[in-house]
């Protein structure tokens, strides 16, 4: 009989979104048994620097937003609460970190290729045969122990 009439406490326009909210409710807690079941200094001892901080983030981000939740249910208005700037703080620190990992995964210039493909790009014939003449000169002084200078092939003197 208690069932039946907490069964009809509630609208049944609203027995998807329940069931939807009680496998959430269930998804979170088996995640946070898992993390709970290790120790933070073994498990911290794995991670670099980098995921060490977006482990914590994510804790101190899910916590909030947790009591977010609490809040809400006890007729709070989570808004009017300091909970609403922390969060605020913990998303400018989640994006410094999204920062930092894009920053890393960005390409890096290899000058060296960048130069040679300049090189090539600006190829001239003509160029070429009159270095061809300078080397040429300048391989038969050093046969002499003479030394030779070649401009460089990028202009600098």
């Amino acid at each position: 009989m208690a069932a039946e009439s907490a069964a009809e406490d509630y609208p049944h326009e609203i027995d998807e979104q329940l069931t939807s909210f009680d496998s959430s409710v269930t998804a979170v807690n088996s995640m946070l048994e898992k993390l709970l079941s290790m120790s933070r200094n073994d498990l911290l001892q794995k991670l670099d620097p980098l995921e060490q901080a977006k482990l914590d983030l994510m804790s101190v981000y899910t916590l909030n937003s947790l009591f977010w939740m609490y809040l809400v249910t006890q007729g709070i208005n989570p808004r009017e609460h300091g909970i609403k700037q922390e969060l605020e703080r913990i998303r400018t620190y989640m994006n410094r970190v999204k920062e930092i990992t894009d920053k890393r995964k960005a390409a890096r210039l290899d000058k060296g290729a960048a130069s040679r493909f300049l090189r090539n790009a600006l190829y001239d014939p003509e160029d070429k045969e009159s270095r061809k003449t300078n080397e040429h000169a300048c391989t038969h002084r050093r046969r002499q122990k003479h030394y030779c200078f070649l401009p460089s092939v990028t202009g600098d003197n």
